[in-house]
């Protein structure tokens, strides 16, 4: 496990290797399967979440091949709830960064109100501007997730819900005609 801790400065502590270490070292103790934690040295607060956010968006350029057989035997590893599970954090992070943006974002305009920088209704239209395209950013951000989990459920070939159904439904006729040819193979057994 390592715990990271992050410095007003943006600077990086690695506690375990006692060094610093940058946001591309920190992405290769990820890959390689090492737990890393990382905090706000002056508040404590955690900014995994966030902090491998962002590293998922530099890293946007790997090939989707590795991407996929990584995820899929993460998730062949985690059995088949993984998958939901991983939707929903990753759908999660996104969120936090976009309410995380979203508070910073109100911060800052009050900011420049107070300054007299910006009239309020030039702040109130530049918050709706940004805004208008963080909502079209998350819709584009939950269409990839679905996409992507569509992706790895075809390379997975799982059965859906109908053709499992079906299987189901198949079984048992098979198991009632079985039952059927025994019940008659004792009867004739009988009457010999």
């Amino acid at each position: 496990m390592h715990l990271i801790k992050k410095y007003a400065n943006r600077k990086l502590y690695d506690t375990t290797e006692k060094r610093y270490v940058t946001m591309k070292h920190i992405s290769g103790m990820i890959k390689s399967g090492n737990d890393v934690t990382i905090i706000d040295n002056e508040s404590g607060e955690d900014l995994t979440s966030s902090i491998v956010s962002s590293l998922m968006g530099r890293d946007s350029g790997e090939t989707d091949e590795s991407l996929s057989s990584s995820l899929l035997i993460q998730l062949f590893r985690k059995g088949s709830g993984a998958l939901t599970d991983y939707a929903k954090k990753y759908f999660s992070i996104w969120q936090n960064a976009f309410t995380l943006a979203e508070d910073e974002l109100d911060h800052m305009l009050k900011s420049l109100v107070k300054n007299n920088e910006i009239s309020k209704i030039e702040g109130s239209r530049l918050k709706q501007e940004i805004m208008g395209f963080t909502s079209s950013l998350k819709s584009w951000i939950s269409e990839m997730v679905d996409k992507r989990i569509n992706e790895v459920l075809n390379v997975m070939n799982l059965a859906t819900r109908d053709q499992f159904a079906n299987l189901t439904q198949r079984i048992s006729s098979l198991e009632k005609k079985i039952a059927e040819l025994e019940a008659q193979n004792r009867q004739e057994s009988e009457k010999l």
